[in-house]
């Protein structure tokens, strides 16, 4: 065992001090709850096995955890669980010996359990268990505490349940009432005045005050015999001391029959689970509170250490607790030699106040319990009736506590799992995997046609439908997926799907695209994807998964690009390829093929080319860079040019793609600034170069014609733009 490293003893010592004292009396009462199921004689039982458990729980778990300043014990939990097996198995008819080495195995499954959990791995599954589920349980347990124990404050015999106690008013005991109500009024009220002691320890004190207060009217309560008020003599657990009625249980093992240890499988894996839950629940808290880091799995190791330790001595079994883990926080612990504190000091206060402990009140412990009960029920799921989009998490946490209540925790948890899940799937259905449907005449890919390819692009660019997906495409979304699909299939030779903002792929999805593919395929049309996540949220290669699935195959009608602007230019071209005006792109144009210089005079036109160079550049070339100066601009005989916006060493923006001719550089060429972006060969390419120097040379001569030019400019320029002005409209829109 690896001990902690001492950094501040002292923190420690009075956050573990501080800690006993939230632990303790719970853990008394958490006792006495569940051992008082099986009669009043073993009520003392229950109070020693709590502070037993208290003590074996704080010593493991804090030491073998892996969680520093956690502070663990028994638990409400365990005291709905334990007791709801006890009053089962002894409905059962299971004697009371053998019921109470049950619930010592049903601790030590339980903690063996939580061992297992933590060795498989399983704590990071805990963790995400759905919070409608974790309110409800709460919620149920909280309320099942408070069920359990009314009847001990209102005094009643041990076999009136709830409703029972409630309608027989005959059977109550002012007394125990009295010490109640002012346990619970102190528990309350106190910490508004006094912070220093926490409030269950005021509580219990003052309900110990109005007992013995109490008892100056009725003598009677000065007697520890036959007195069901209180928790009676620690050493009279049943016809000897505590110890040897355990060693008892354990000799009785061969009366327990194989249908009896049936018993414990579905509490016990309640039990477990419910507890871890519990203490993950509470790690994460502390972690934001810490600004540390928990280890759940060995966590889960620790606490099932802790509660096989607290099951092989006779306590009960816990988990960490919220409240006093705050509380050790607060007074100052800093390892997890603080929660080793609380075990040892919870120990000791058992040792020096066996006899105070002997005089505590039942109902003062029941007061306790009642108020940890309300306080463990989650009322700020009201708020979920306020709207209808949470009204049916609102009913799942009905349906949690519901379950809890009339059939079983684990139950309720099953319940509310299944629930949960449908909610989600039910969200993934209702929300639209289509984020947007656009047709190719409505958006244009960033590569600069002429206007003449623009018209083309315009009048048959319908042939193509880009579909924006988003969230998660599964077995759920299918069908609305295809609906969705469905009309482009039989109209559209292009079906752009845009896969950036796609989650997750299942097997189904994947096998409806595959349909998607067959059908257009049988119009000689292509399914295109565009930006294909490399890694989904869940670590999943899409691509990869696409080629393990065979939808993605080299002699397949389907095209992937890695950006949508690829695929759009990828079918543009066939549009306009198809629409027999595509050029030979080999051929270089010469000045009057230009669309500027389209119908003009053949010496006019001879006589600029001679103010113009020609160069050629390589693919991959660039031609000129962000900051440059220079006052060039270049129209493109043939090939392409890529004009692209750098973000960072490694990151750049592609603004647009030029084509056989067309014109950039246009900005300096009027202004005179330097450049706003770079400029790089997308294939070999042949330019002409036109300065504004020698362009104004050749305007002095031809003012016509640079007047021209200039008009030509701008009118290509306000082109592109009312082609970018009605894109954004169909975009907004």
């Amino acid at each position: 065992m690896k001990l902690p490293k001492l950094e501040n003893p002292a923190g420690d010592f009075w956050g573990g001090f501080a800690a006993m004292l939230v632990a303790l009396p719970s853990a008394i009462a958490y006792g006495v709850t569940i051992y008082s199921v099986l009669g009043g004689a073993h009520v003392a039982m229950g109070a020693l096995a709590g502070i037993l458990g208290a003590t074996a729980i704080g010593l493991v778990a804090s030491s073998l955890g892996g969680t520093s300043r956690l502070i663990s014990a028994p638990c409400a939990p365990a005291a709905a669980v334990a007791s709801a097996f006890a009053i089962e198995a002894l409905r059962t008819g299971v004697p009371v010996d053998t019921t109470l080495l049950l619930l010592t195995l049903l601790g030590l499954l339980a903690g063996l359990l939580q061992v297992l959990f933590g060795v498989l791995r399983l704590g990071r599954l805990i963790k995400y268990m759905p919070y409608t589920v974790v309110s409800g349980y709460l919620s149920g347990v909280g309320l099942i505490i408070i069920g359990s124990q009314v009847p001990k404050l209102l005094g009643t015999p041990k076999d009136l349940n709830f409703w029972g106690a409630l309608s027989t008013p005959g059977a109550w005991r002012w007394e125990g009432i009295v010490v109640g109500v002012v346990t619970i009024a102190v528990m309350v009220g106190a910490p508004r005045v006094i912070k220093a002691v926490p409030g269950a320890v005021l509580g219990l004190m003052a309900g110990v005050a109005v007992y013995f207060g109490l008892a100056l009217l009725n003598p009677a309560l000065l007697s520890l015999q036959a007195n069901t008020l209180v928790v009676g003599a620690l050493d009279s657990g049943g016809g000897g001391s505590f110890f040897a009625g355990l060693a008892e249980r354990w000799t009785a093992f061969s009366a327990v029959s194989l249908q009896q240890l049936e018993m414990l499988a579905i509490p016990a894996l309640t039990l477990a689970v419910l507890l871890s839950i519990d203490t993950l629940k509470t790690c994460v808290v502390l972690d934001a509170l810490t600004r540390s880091r928990h280890d759940s799995n060995r966590e889960l190791i620790g606490q099932g250490l802790g509660n096989l330790a607290s099951g092989a001595i006779g306590g009960i079994p816990g988990a960490g607790t919220m409240g006093a883990t705050l509380v050790n926080i607060s007074g100052g612990g800093a390892s997890r030699f603080s929660g080793m504190v609380e075990g040892v000091l919870a120990l000791l206060a058992f040792l020096l106040l066996a006899n105070f402990i002997s005089w505590v009140p039942v109902a003062g412990l029941a007061g306790i319990l009642i108020v940890i009960g309300i306080r463990m029920i989650d009322r700020n799921s009201l708020n979920y009736l306020k709207s209808r989009s949470t009204i049916l998490d609102f009913a799942v946490i009905v349906a949690v506590i519901g379950t809890a209540l009339t059939v079983s925790l684990i139950a309720a948890s099953g319940i509310g799992i299944v629930l949960a899940v449908m909610l989600f799937i039910r969200e993934q259905i209702g929300g639209s995997v289509i984020r947007r449907k656009l047709l190719g005449n409505e958006t244009f890919s960033k590569r600069i046609r002429t206007h003449e390819e623009m018209e083309i692009l315009t009048a048959h660019g319908s042939r193509a439908a880009v579909i924006e997906l988003q969230g998660s495409l599964f077995f759920g979304t299918a069908d609305q997926l295809y609906r969705s699909l469905e009309p482009e299939l039989k109209s559209r030779d292009f079906l752009i799907l845009d896969m950036r903002r796609i989650q997750t792929v299942d097997v189904t999805a994947a096998h409806l695209l595959e349909q998607v593919k067959d059908m257009l395929a049988e119009r000689h049309g292509f399914l295109i994807f565009s930006a294909i996540p490399v890694a989904l949220p869940s670590g999943r290669d899409m691509q990869q998964y696409f080629d393990q699935v065979g939808l993605i195959r080299q002699d397949s009608p389907v095209r992937v690009f890695p950006a949508l602007d690829d695929a759009l230019e990828w079918v543009e071209d066939r549009i306009i390829h198809e629409a027999a005006l595509q050029r030979d792109e080999e051929v270089p144009l010469e000045l009057h093929e230009v669309e500027l210089f389209a119908g003009r005079k053949e010496q006019t036109l001879a006589a600029l080319e001679q103010c113009m160079e020609k160069r050629s550049v390589k693919k991959g070339e660039t031609i000129f860079s962000r900051g440059d100066s220079g006052d060039e601009m270049f129209l493109i005989r043939r090939g392409a040019i890529r004009l692209v916006l750098p973000l960072s060493d490694r990151q750049s923006h592609h603004l647009g793609t030029f084509g056989r001719g067309a014109f950039f550089g246009e900005m300096a060429f009027l202004d005179g600034a330097v450049r706003s972006a770079d400029a790089v060969a997308f294939a070999d390419t042949d330019l002409y170069v036109l300065s504004r120097r020698a362009f104004d040379k050749f305007a002095e001569e031809h003012k016509k014609l640079g007047l021209r030019l200039m008009e030509g400019i701008a009118s290509v320029l306000a082109s592109r733009l009312r082609y970018t002005n009605a894109e954004l409209r169909v975009l907004e829109s």
